[in-house]
């Protein structure tokens, strides 16, 4: 995989990928190439082919009043997908899940956020290879470097350390009302430890 952000970008849409011979819109990940924090789905949602960009429908306008309750704008993170298109019925197969990790870890290498938003259960599958349930409630540590489990050093102080957090898609989430209250302490957790100095705008 091309170890330029702007080159993995390009090739995220190419023949080589999963993705190649499925039906749908590829659309690529936005936001900076240095964002302090990134956030990662499942994939595109149903109208987003139309759209042409990841969570353009409601579950995007959640996901922006998510992002301000925690002071950041979709501007300033970057938001990517598991699966550039739409899998049948929104589900990822079981045999291109190991690839589709690889490559996300791989594009979480070329961004080096201090902080990884992951959200829905496949997203955490993909970077953590463990359900959403048992995910949630800690701050994970993650060597973007690797691709590996971190040292303990969530913390984000570490150069190749990115601190992990993993919860509930903002589809789930309009769904099921009442988890919003745990989404929240999630966001909360996904914030700790970092200030203006550290490089949230």
């Amino acid at each position: 995989m091309p170890h330029l952000l702007a080159d993995f970008l390009a090739w995220r849409s190419s023949a080589e990928v999963p993705e190649a011979e499925w039906s749908g819109v590829s659309l690529a990940a936005v936001g900076p190439a240095d964002a302090t924090v990134m956030v990662l789905v499942d994939c595109p949602d149903r109208d987003d082919g139309d759209a042409g960009a990841l969570l353009s429908g409601a579950s995007g306008r959640l996901l922006d009043k998510m992002l301000a309750a925690i002071g950041l704008t979709r501007d300033e993170v970057h938001l990517a997908a598991v699966c550039a298109k739409r899998p049948t019925a929104g589900r990822i197969q079981s045999e291109v899940e190991a690839r589709l990790s690889e490559i996300a870890k791989h594009h979480i290498g070329l961004v080096a956020p201090k902080r990884l938003l992951l959200l829905g259960n496949a997203a955490s599958r993909a970077i953590l290879g463990t359900e959403l349930q048992a995910a949630r409630g800690r701050l994970h540590g993650f060597n973007h470097k690797t691709g590996e489990p971190g040292s303990g050093s969530a913390s984000g102080k570490a150069s190749d350390e990115t601190g992990v957090v993993a919860s509930f898609h903002p589809r789930f989430l309009i769904e099921k009302p009442a988890a919003k209250a745990e989404a929240w302490k999630d966001l909360q957790m996904l914030m700790r430890g970092l200030t203006s100095q550290e490089g949230v705008r």
